[in-house]
């Protein structure tokens, strides 16, 4: 298990100064850190048709973006290219561990853990991005340069698929070597080139623009079938202007929009559910002999170990008598009294069956603790 040392600073001290605030250098963030996977085994990922893939090349100022799967990988030059793979924490266990020194962060702030291989002088260019992102450093070294916030900067695209931003003023320009980690916020400029060949670790985390929220929240309407109430304006009176749409109308259709967002049942399951979709492909092994909730316990011992498959997007919210528990995209509803078992399942990403135990006397825990094992979102090793 990886060790995350953020400079000598408690992880609330680095929440409360850097946490979307200012770039960070921390030296050492990994000490003897040990990649867990080779640059040959990114490369086998990426000729994988379900997971995503991208080779980013840069000769003499010419910028190409490729996209995989890759059937070889001659455009990965001995200089001047990048290949990079996303949600590797899907598909790579040992890999996913990585994203377990950052859970101190809310689950579902995560998103994925994406890795590249550089050879000499590769990189995506100078770019921004909305999102936070810690960058581990693994094999090799890699030259990085990050900047402040700075709305002047103009953006522009050197390839179709690959947006890029002109040169910026640097407050960090550093040489990163094996386990040190660079964490960025939000719209801070950046660049990176490696110096040798190197592999690097990006921990990236979600951060939905309200577009998106929006358009998410209108579906989950739709598909509820609710929504249904009508604009009504009983108190009407005469106006001078018939072409005004006045204050109070404006209000009228506010409050009736507004109605939709109070209704607190139906904005938490949209929000449990719409978090916690996964946005990648998943290496998921449904069970061919599925369980039944019945006999959960005669088929599962207590010390069998229960674990959460890679990339499995697992939180839950409390109202006023349940908890909705919300994993890849579907939300289940628990008696509040066992909100200890629904923590282990979304806080723990492996633990023994003994531990939510307590809570199998539940029906719809027990079904929906079934149903996660079934689809293969959880799965169990056997105690030995």
């Amino acid at each position: 298990m990886y060790q995350l040392s953020i400079n000598g600073m408690t992880q609330q001290e680095f929440l409360s100064n850097y946490w979307q605030k200012k770039p960070l250098l921390i030296k050492g963030g990994f000490t003897n850190f040990e990649d867990p996977l080779s640059a040959e085994e990114l490369a086998g990922l990426a000729m994988e048709e379900a997971i995503e893939s991208r080779l980013i090349t840069n000769h003499e100022g010419n910028w190409q973006a490729h996209h995989g799967p890759f059937e070889d990988f001659s455009k990965l030059t001995d200089t001047h290219s990048t290949l990079l793979v996303q949600a590797v924490d899907h598909w790579h266990p040992p890999a996913a561990e990585l994203l377990e020194p950052f859970r101190f962060i809310p689950n579902w702030r995560i998103d994925d853990l994406m890795i590249s291989f550089s050879t000499p002088q590769g990189g995506v260019g100078p770019h921004l991005d909305q999102y936070d992102v810690f960058i581990i450093q693994g094999q090799g070294k890699r030259r990085w340069r990050v900047g402040l916030p700075d709305t002047s900067l103009k953006q522009f695209t050197k390839d179709k698929a690959l947006l890029q931003v002109e040169q910026f003023n640097a407050i960090i320009d550093h040489e990163l070597e094996s386990g040190d980690i660079l964490y960025i916020p939000p719209g801070c400029p950046h660049e990176g080139y490696a110096v040798e060949n190197a592999l690097n670790y990006s921990v990236g985390f979600r951060a939905p623009d309200q577009k998106d929220l929006i358009s998410s929240f209108a579906d989950h309407i739709i598909d509820q079938e609710t929504g249904k109430l009508r604009y009504g304006d009983a108190e009407l009176t005469l106006r001078e202007s018939l072409g005004e749409i006045n204050l109070e109308d404006k209000k009228r259709v506010r409050e009736l929009l507004n109605s939709l967002i109070n209704d607190e049942a139906l904005y938490s399951h949209w929000l449990g559910t719409f978090l916690s979709q996964p946005k990648h492909e998943m290496d998921l092994a449904p069970l061919d002999d599925a369980l039944v909730a019945d006999i959960l316990t005669d088929e599962i011992t207590p010390d069998d170990v229960i674990h959460r498959a890679g990339g499995v997007r697992a939180m839950y919210q409390i109202l006023d008598d349940k908890i909705l528990l919300s994993i890849n995209g579907e939300t289940y509803q628990i008696p509040s009294k066992y909100l200890e078992q629904v923590k282990v399942l979304t806080d723990e990403t492996f633990f023994s069956f003994n531990e939510v135990k307590p809570a199998l006397n539940c029906l719809e825990f027990k079904q929906t603790l079934t149903t996660l094992i079934n689809d293969g979102l959880y799965f169990v090793e056997a105690w030995s």
